[in-house]
């Protein structure tokens, strides 16, 4: 299920990625969702850390209804309650598109070559 466009009443070229994300996912909840895909791209982008919480209840709440959410993100919070983490790195160039663990949470940092891992 892609973002699609957003109809509002006035013009929204100010809005970050995130914000359009989660403005989506707003008219998403309360609907059906079984068998449905979600995939947010670093949604937490202007986030404080409370609201950070709050979307992860709404992720819970998809979870729940029997969609499937797959996030790219950044934000420790979002990996440490993942199922599954593909940690790529590290940093940019060739080394950027490398798998350097895939597994859950307690694998990535258990993982000696992951940056992510350190964190968590």
């Amino acid at each position: 299920m892609g973002l699609g466009y957003l109809t509002l009443v006035e013009e929204t070229p100010g809005l970050s990625g995130g914000e359009a994300q989660r403005l989506k996912l707003a008219s998403e909840m309360g609907k059906g969702q079984a068998d449905s895909v979600f995939v947010f791209d670093e949604p937490t982008i202007g986030l404080h850390p409370d609201d950070v919480r709050v979307l992860l209840d709404v992720f819970q709440r998809l979870l729940d209804q029997g969609a499937t959410v797959v996030v790219i993100e950044h934000d420790l919070d979002i990996i440490r309650n993942a199922d599954y983490v593909i940690d790529m790195g590290p940093g940019g160039g060739v080394d950027g598109g490398r798998v350097v663990i895939q597994g859950t949470p307690k694998a990535v940092k258990a993982c000696p070559d992951s940056l992510t891992g350190r964190y968590l």
